[in-house]
């Protein structure tokens, strides 16, 4: 049995297709967990607990309409496949995004090994702005095509590290080993992001999700639409209701119904004016 409801899980994304652990069911469901399932951290940034049991992930990702950062999403995504019959190690990573080369980050990132049919993969469905919209085979030095951008693993030390191709230039979005992890490994990273007064979580609003063809990214007030292959547009939201309507809208998150969720966003937005 699994952890999570499968039947509502599909539903929420919109999954009628085959349950047998293979590569096809694994990209379509990859697929589409990131088309309907917003990355988002409302939680922390309302000071909200986040929680990684099985009962609350159904509860807040599949039952009420809101996303989650990386642990929240790969673990949902961990129970389902598990369910499925897939086989899977759970994994840490050290986030290379935006990051200067020789700064050492900590393991504050989540995504899960797989053996597919006798093939090596890795899937990640919580990486915010760049998250894959498709599965990898584990192989170095290949560059892989998804739906989206292309990537490729390169060896690093006893791991690897995982490069997308952004506006033509191969940059680094994370570095990882294949060291299994567990849940209570997780939860220290998580309370860390959702507690400490100097984390992006609770200082600021960072929300995303891929749809075909394009990328809807929130970051405090700048919000852009990539498309595939194409130009991007961008915007500062500049009201609340503005901001309401991209959160509700375009990143598809169903808004919680906290009391001062407006007062914290009018906050937001005159500490990051445009500009």
């Amino acid at each position: 049995m699994s952890a999570i409801d499968i039947d509502r899980y599909f539903a929420r994304i919109g999954y009628d297709g085959p349950r047998e652990p293979t590569l096809r069911t694994l990209e379509r469901v990859h697929a589409l967990h990131v088309e309907h399932i917003p990355f988002e951290n409302l939680s922390p940034f309302l000071g909200e607990p986040v929680r990684l049991d099985p009962a609350s992930l159904q509860k807040k990702l599949v039952e009420s309409g809101r996303g989650g950062y990386c642990f929240e999403h790969n673990l949902l995504f961990s129970h389902v496949l598990l369910g499925l019959g897939f086989e899977l190690r759970r994994l840490a990573a050290r986030v290379r995004w935006n990051v200067a080369p020789g700064v050492v980050t900590p393991r504050s990132h989540m995504l899960l090994w797989l053996d597919v049919g006798g093939r090596e993969h890795i899937a990640d469905v919580g990486f915010g702005g760049l998250t894959l919209t498709a599965p990898l085979r584990l192989e170095a030095g290949v560059e892989q095509a998804t739906p989206h951008e292309s990537h490729r693993l390169l060896a690093a030390g006893a791991g690897y590290v995982l490069e997308a191709r952004v506006a033509g230039e191969w940059q680094a979005l994370y570095q990882f080993e294949l060291h299994e992890q567990q849940v209570a490994d997780y939860e220290v990273s998580s309370w860390y992001l959702c507690n400490h007064p100097h984390s992006q979580f609770v200082t600021g609003v960072i929300a995303a999700r891929a749809a075909p063809g394009r990328r809807y990214a929130l970051r405090n007030t700048r919000f852009a639409v990539h498309h595939a292959g194409g130009p991007t547009e961008r915007r500062f939201l500049r009201d609340v209701a503005e901001y309401r309507e991209v959160l509700g809208g375009a990143l598809a998150i169903e808004l919680p119904d906290a009391p001062d969720l407006d007062e914290r966003l009018a906050r937001l937005i005159a500490a990051h004016p445009p500009g």
